[in-house]
């Protein structure tokens, strides 16, 4: 029994243990012909983030094979694809920016340490079960840096594109640096044709169909185009032969002083491929009917990053591009990945020179490909639509983004998410709640001005937990609907099924409410307060003592409590049709469920 409890905790925290025993023999085509597939697109990818990060193209192939290992062990996700990613690559370039004119090695060593550093994060975040961290980054906040990376990615690729390079952290600085570029002469017209064709070749190949390799055929066309046309004599940038075998593992050698400069950038590293990953795996669990555990999700991608960093990598994160594109390839398991690692080391090992002839351009047009995948223009009309005010969060965080540099925005973005939460709690909505012919129950005065309103009686609903940043509102908006009634109230009845919490200021408020309004003799009582609520609510000693002479399992209940305590004679509809159907009801309501 002991040995089954040990085999069990293995296979949680190394999915791939259990992944092993449960493979079947009839996957292995299926996840070999993927991996292939897969091959033609990591590499390619894998160089060209590393370029656009400023870091030579073969630290973007380790980056692109030591995760596969890893997550092939670790991740709970059956078919993700881990990588150097686009939404992280604005974060790496602004970290090694200062090492890049100086000390290329160091910049080396600085984007392994970001990536130590953010997979260091990840693991204790996923051992803390912080997994729920990645909830604080909410949708149109990142729509909107999602976007805001994407201009920024392009701008840069653009003078890639035109034969140079821009290597300002900022929107602002690159596109000074693109002018400058341009202005100065250092336009190559077929470093642009060729990268404007492969980029032509990948958005047309998309577009037709997502599984067609379209990065694989313009690493192709790049290449038989430089070939032909010479044009490496033409002074057009290539990427060169690759350094042969995978280098040893290695600890990324900085001083002490540049490290911790590292630390805002590392944890907006972790945040954001973190926040992208959970999506992306939650989104394929929910397709392929599986389940996965973001904590652990969390430990194996922190895992990834640690490794990959040792490897002289940099930060990686899940693809959004290249897991489709395992899926529709008929990946079963993680040994997809493990074969397309494989794949990878065989070219760095034994053919070293397969990338001799492509023009850095090619990259770039990659990178461009990604960065207008990342532009969701249908979405940000979507939420202008739906909601502006959500579509201001969108555009502020990606105006962060533009101004600030990633780092900055991507530390500008989680402080909008949680501000956008705290504007909600501080003013929800609320209602005064009234009856009306023909529907059960009680329903909002606002959406049925032809409702009635119970002689008297407040019904009011409060739609958050009560704490310390809306406590005064909800006293100040009870009171002002108490004053606008059209004629003097006797009792105020909080429907409070939506308050799930009250902390110790929302106690002191509501005991100086209850001392105000029993001091103009209105009555306050509750209705559908929960069990723990009333028990906080009680400890708080709110009212003198407990309270179950002013609480009310339903809000049926309440309002019969209300018309016998006040002697209030009142027939709804709900009663002319209890009353004809022979059913003796009180109060509002045939029943309790009638009334809920």
């Amino acid at each position: 029994m002991a040995e089954f409890r040990d085999m069990r905790a293995r296979s949680t925290w190394v999915p791939g243990i259990g992944e092993a025993r449960a493979y079947q023999p009839g996957w292995w085509t299926r996840d070999l012909t993927a991996g292939l597939v897969l091959t033609g697109l990591l590499a390619p990818a894998g160089m060209a983030y590393a370029a656009a990060a400023g870091l030579p193209p073969v630290n973007g192939l380790y980056a692109s094979i030591i995760p596969l290992f890893v997550y092939a062990l670790f991740g709970p996700s059956r078919i993700m694809v881990l990588g150097p990613d686009s939404a992280l690559t604005p974060l790496i370039a602004a970290a090694v920016l200062p090492a890049l004119t100086t000390d290329p090695a160091q910049a080396v060593a600085i984007a392994g340490m970001l990536a130590v550093m953010a997979g260091v994060m990840c693991v204790c975040a996923g051992i803390a079960r912080f997994g729920f961290l990645a909830e604080l980054l909410s949708a149109p906040v990142r729509y909107g840096y999602l976007h805001g990376i994407a201009i920024t990615i392009i701008v840069g690729q653009t003078a890639t594109l035109c034969g140079f390079s821009v290597s300002g952290e900022s929107l602002l600085g690159q596109l000074r640096q693109l002018w400058h570029g341009l202005a100065d002469g250092l336009f190559t017209g077929w470093a642009f044709a060729v990268g404007g064709v492969c980029l032509a070749t990948i958005l047309i190949l998309r577009a037709i169909s997502r599984r067609l390799p379209a990065t694989l055929v313009a690493v192709v066309l790049g290449i038989v185009v430089s070939l032909a046309a010479g044009l490496a004599a033409k002074g057009v940038p290539m990427v060169g032969d690759l350094p042969r075998g995978l280098p040893t593992p290695a600890w990324p050698h900085l001083d002490w002083s540049t490290t911790r400069t590292l630390v805002g950038a590392a944890l907006g590293v972790a945040f954001v491929s973190f926040a992208d990953t959970s999506v992306l795996s939650r989104t394929m669990a929910i397709r392929r009917r599986e389940q996965v555990d973001t904590n652990q999700e969390l430990v194996a991608l922190g895992l990834a990053n640690l490794a990959t960093g040792l490897f002289h990598g940099f930060p990686i994160s899940s693809s959004s591009s290249r897991t489709p594109v395992a899926e529709s390839a008929g990946a079963r398991t993680q040994l997809t990945g493990v074969v397309a690692a494989v794949a990878m080391i065989a070219i760095a090992t034994a053919a070293p020179s397969t990338f001799r002839h492509m023009p850095r351009a090619t990259l770039a047009a990659i990178v461009l490909a990604a960065a207008v995948s990342l532009i969701d223009i249908p979405v940000m009309v979507h939420l202008y639509t739906v909601r502006r005010s959500e579509f201001v969060l969108a555009i502020s965080a990606m105006l962060a983004v533009a101004v600030l540099g990633p780092v900055t925005g991507a530390v500008v973005a989680v402080v909008l998410s949680i501000l956008n939460f705290l504007r909600q709690s501080w003013k929800p909505y609320t209602a005064e709640l009234v009856r009306v012919d023909g529907l059960k129950g009680y329903h909002d005065r606002a959406r049925h001005p032809e409702g009635h309103v119970i002689p008297g009686l407040l019904l009011y609903r409060f739609d958050a937990p009560l704490f310390f940043a809306n406590c005064r509102f909800f006293a100040d908006d009870l009171n002002r609907r108490i004053a606008t009634q059209d004629e003097p109230v006797r009792c105020v009845i909080v429907t409070a099924e939506p308050i799930t919490d009250v902390d110790a200021t929302a106690a002191e408020t509501l005991r100086d409410l209850l001392a105000d309004l029993t001091a103009r003799t209105i009555e306050l009582r509750f209705a559908e307060l929960k069990g723990t609520v009333h028990e906080r609510v009680d400890r708080y000693r709110v009212f003198a003592g407990e309270m179950p002479d002013h609480t009310a399992r339903t809000t049926g209940e309440a309002v019969k409590a209300y018309l016998r305590t006040y002697g209030v004679v009142w027939v709804d509809w709900e009663d002319r049709k209890n009353r004809r159907t022979g059913d003796d009801g009180l109060g509002g309501s045939s029943s309790v469920d009638d009334v809920r």
